[in-house]
C-alpha cells in the first residue's frame, strides 16, 4: 500500500466527515472541540515509517485541534522500530507507543507467524525509551498451547525487568475460520486447560502488582500516571470517531463501522455511497448491558441495587468481588468469570 495513496484517502474521509457535520447544522464543531486522545492502530501503522506517521498526524491536526496534553499513541511492531523512526515519531507528537511483542520466546513467535524475534522486541523497547517516548506499552499473550515450550512466568518476569509503563494481556482465543480453529478441530493443536489459563492470568496479576503496577482493567496494568486514556474512554462510554478501513465510531447512542477491505474503502471514497459498512443503534436495554459489562471490567466497578446487590454479595462470598457502599469491584478471580457474572446482572 503506497503511503501517499493511503493518506490521500484519509484526507477524503476527513473532508467527508466535515461536510456531514456542516450539513447537520453544526459547522466547524469537530475542529472546535480539542481531541483528548489520538490512537493510530488497528493494524500495522508503524509500517508507514517515520515520515508517514508525521504526515498522518499533520493531517489530523489540519482537521482537528488537539488538546495541549493530548495522548497520542501509535501501535508498532518491534521490527519496524529503529532509532530514526522513534525520533521522527516523537518529533511528530507521538508520546505513547504500544508494542505488539506478544512473547519473548522465539519458538512461540514462529508458531504465531510473527516476523520479529525476542531480541528485536528488547531492542525496540530500548529505542523507544532512548528516543524520548517514556510511555511505552507492551502486549503479552497468555494461554498458548501447552505443546509450546514457552514459559509464561519467564515472559512476565522479563517484561517487568524491561520496565515498561504499561502492560496489556491477551488470552489466546480461537476465532472461526482461522488456521488455529482448523488446527484445533483436527486435533493438531491442544488448547490450554482452564486451570492453566487461570494460573497464568493470576501469576501476571501477582507479579505486576508486586512491581508497582495497578491492575486497572481486566487486561491492563499501568504504572501510576500511565493508564491508557484512550482505552479508558472506551470503557467509560465516551463518544469517539474513527477513520480508515474497519474504523469504528460511537456518538453515545449509535455505533457504526467502516468497510474493512482497503480497496473497497478507497473505492467508495471516490463515489457517493460512503464508507460505512453498518451501524447499530443501542436501545436502553443495550446501554444498560454495556454499562454493566464495562463497569465490571475496570477497577472503578459498578454501582448496584436491588437484585443485583444480592448477586454481588454472593460474589463476595466466593472471593470474586469486593463490595463497598453498593459499588461492586471484581477481584482477579472474578475477572476470570467476567462474561458470566456480567450476564447475571440486570443493570437497573
Amino acid at each position: 500500500m503506497p503511503v501517499a495513496a493511503y493518506l490521500s484517502c484519509l484526507r477524503a474521509e476527513f473532508n467527508a466527515l466535515t461536510v456531514t457535520t456542516a450539513a447537520a447544522g453544526d459547522p466547524g464543531s469537530a475542529v472546535a472541540v480539542p481531541l483528548d486522545t489520538v490512537y493510530v492502530g488497528g493494524g500495522t501503522p508503524s509500517r508507514l515509517g517515520g515520515e508517514g506517521i508525521r504526515d498522518l498526524l499533520s493531517l489530523v491536526r489540519e482537521f482537528h485541534c488537539l488538546a495541549s496534553d493530548a495522548e497520542v499513541t501509535i501501535e508498532a511492531n518491534p521490527e519496524d522500530v529503529s532509532a530514526n523512526a522513534v525520533n521522527a515519531w516523537a518529533n511528530a507528537g507521538v508520546n505513547r507507543i504500544s508494542l505488539g511483542l506478544q512473547t519473548f520466546d522465539d519458538e512461540a513467535l514462529q508458531w504465531m507467524h510473527r516476523s520479529h524475534s525476542a531480541a528485536q522486541s528488547i531492542e525496540a523497547i530500548k529505542y523507544v525509551k532512548e528516543g524520548g517516548i517514556a510511555n511505552v506499552s507492551i502486549d503479552l499473550i497468555f494461554g498458548l498451547p501447552p505443546g509450546l515450550t514457552r514459559s509464561w512466568r519467564a515472559d512476565v518476569d522479563r517484561a517487568l525487568e524491561l520496565s515498561p509503563s504499561h502492560i496489556s494481556l491477551y488470552g489466546l482465543t480461537v476465532e472461526p475460520a482461522t488456521p488455529l480453529a482448523r488446527w484445533t478441530s483436527r486435533g493438531l493443536t491442544q488448547l490450554t486447560p482452564d486451570d492453566r489459563y487461570a494460573d497464568e492470568f493470576l501469576y501476571a496479576h501477582a507479579a505486576a502488582t508486586a512491581a508497582g503496577f495497578i491492575h486497572y482493567e481486566v487486561s491492563n496494568f499501568a504504572m501510576p500516571g500511565s493508564r491508557s486514556r484512550h482505552n479508558s474512554a472506551y470503557w467509560s462510554g465516551v463518544p469517539y470517531f474513527g477513520v480508515g478501513p474497519s474504523a469504528h465510531s460511537f456518538d453515545g447512542i449509535r455505533r457504526q463501522w467502516n468497510v474493512s477491505a482497503y480497496a473497497e474503502w478507497a473505492r467508495r471514497l471516490t463515489g457517493t455511497e460512503g464508507v460505512t459498512a453498518g451501524e447499530e443503534v443501542l436501545s436502553g436495554e443495550n446501554r444498560a448491558a454495556e454499562r454493566v459489562y464495562l463497569g465490571l471490567r475496570t477497577e472503578n466497578g459498578l454501582r448496584v441495587k436491588g437484585r443485583d446487590l444480592g448477586s454481588a454479595r454472593t460474589w463476595v462470598d466466593h472471593g470474586w468481588a469486593v463490595l463497598h457502599d453498593s459499588v461492586v469491584r471484581l477481584t482477579p478471580e472474578g475477572w476470570l468469570r467476567l462474561d458470566s457474572l456480567a450476564a447475571g446482572l440486570t443493570g437497573i
